[in-house]
């Protein structure tokens, strides 16, 4: 399986814009740029794009890990916070905390957090990431 995704820039660092398209058209000519990224402008970036491919990969995986224990979530609600910070070797992804809260029917806390602790190191978007991955699950 091959995704695309596509990204087009012009100008400068600070002066320029871009935008961002995806093969399936969900997303077509978003518009990203240097404010949208390190100040409060309109449009998306990348780091809130991964936080959202995470967030979806992840609650995903949860949901193929409780499959596997013959659970099946009502819900699952995943928030990826991704983390960003100016180091010696450049701007890096440092850390990306997930909240996890889900409603699963016959449920106990050790098999959910058994399940999203196995999600959370077996997602291919975790597996991406070098940076710290902490996790907050709960059952509601």
């Amino acid at each position: 399986m091959q995704r695309k995704g596509s990204a087009v820039w012009n100008g400068g660092l600070k002066d320029g814009k871009g935008t961002v398209s995806t093969e399936s058209g969900v997303l077509k000519e978003t518009q990203y740029s240097f404010s949208t990224r390190f100040e409060n402008g309109v449009g998306t970036n990348p780091e809130e794009l991964l936080a959202a491919a995470h967030a979806g990969c992840f609650s995903m995986a949860l949901s193929g890990q409780l499959g596997g224990a013959n659970l099946k979530a009502d819900s699952i609600r995943t928030t990826a916070t991704v983390t960003l910070e100016k180091t010696d070797a450049g701007f890096t992804i440092t850390k990306v905390h997930l909240d996890v809260k889900a409603k699963i029917p016959g449920a106990d806390q050790a098999a959910f957090e058994t399940a999203a602790s196995n999600a959370k190191a077996g997602c291919p978007v975790s597996r991406l990431f070098k940076a710290e991955i902490t996790m907050s699950a709960s059952l509601e």
